[in-house]
């Protein structure tokens, strides 16, 4: 169980987040939506604690993650934030590797190797895994973070924008995927995007943010409504139904 506590985040005297508490639905992919700036991957950052809250606090399993021990609680919780680049050159397979570390650092065991296996061969990396990152298309890297990200172990998987600056059929793969992690093996998947249909057809639990707080959360019948788009994102959406499944029309 995680769950955040009367959190809010200043910025400069701007409060981001505002006296917020939320707890994470286990294995559900969540989707947080709302506009630039509603506080999205603020609230995000610190979930996983690499963001300091300025109040409030968030706890796994009824303890302050300020008080987990940062290598146990990394084997909990993992986060691929929205920026990755690396100075250094790395294959697929040592970035991937990389998502041992809190359990072996650099010293990899036979355990350790067959996660890392498992992931590559789960997002479907096995003919690239010996090419460099840079050889790669934008989204066959972010499918390497991801794998990264599974072969930590976590329970909960928080990504922030995974879809940012990808084509359609990679962005597709990718949700497809996450939706697996959810059914197959039962992880708690997190995600901050924008592409509201994206969201609507993959997600199983929607969180709509506004100015730092949460405007209505639930399953899709009760935040996918014309009412509550058009309150967090400030435009005429229209939900339609289209063979059984809801579609967002935003254009006038």
């Amino acid at each position: 169980m995680l769950k955040a506590v009367d959190i809010s985040k200043d910025y400069r005297g701007k409060k981001v987040l505002k006296n917020l508490d939320h707890e994470i639905i286990n294995n559900k992919l969540i989707a947080y939506i709302g506009s630039n700036g509603a506080g999205k991957s603020t609230l995000l950052s610190i979930l996983t604690r690499t963001l300091e809250k300025s109040s409030g606090d968030v706890f796994l399993h009824d303890l302050s993650i300020h008080k987990w021990n940062s290598k146990e609680l990394s084997k909990k919780i993992s986060i691929l934030r929205q920026s990755n680049e690396l100075n250094i050159r790395l294959t697929v397979y040592d970035l991937v590797s990389f998502g041992r570390y809190p359990y072996s650092k650099t010293n990899l065991t036979d355990v350790d190797r067959a996660f890392v296996d498992d992931a590559i061969n789960y997002l479907g990396l096995s003919d690239i895994k010996d090419k460099f990152l840079d050889e790669l298309s934008g989204g066959q890297r972010q499918m390497a973070y991801i794998a990264m990200v599974l072969a930590q172990d976590t329970n909960y998987i928080f990504l922030d924008e995974p879809l940012n600056n990808l084509d359609m059929r990679h962005s597709q793969k990718i949700m497809k995927t996450l939706k697996k992690l959810v059914e197959e093996k039962h992880k708690t998947v997190i995600i901050v995007i924008h592409d509201i249909n994206f969201a609507v057809t993959y997600a199983d639990y929607f969180v709509a943010m506004k100015n730092g707080q949460i405007i209505k959360e639930g399953s899709i019948d009760e935040v996918i409504t014309n009412e509550i788009l058009q309150q967090i994102f400030d435009v005429n959406i229209e939900v339609v139904t289209i063979n059984d499944k809801k579609v967002c029309l935003y254009y006038e």
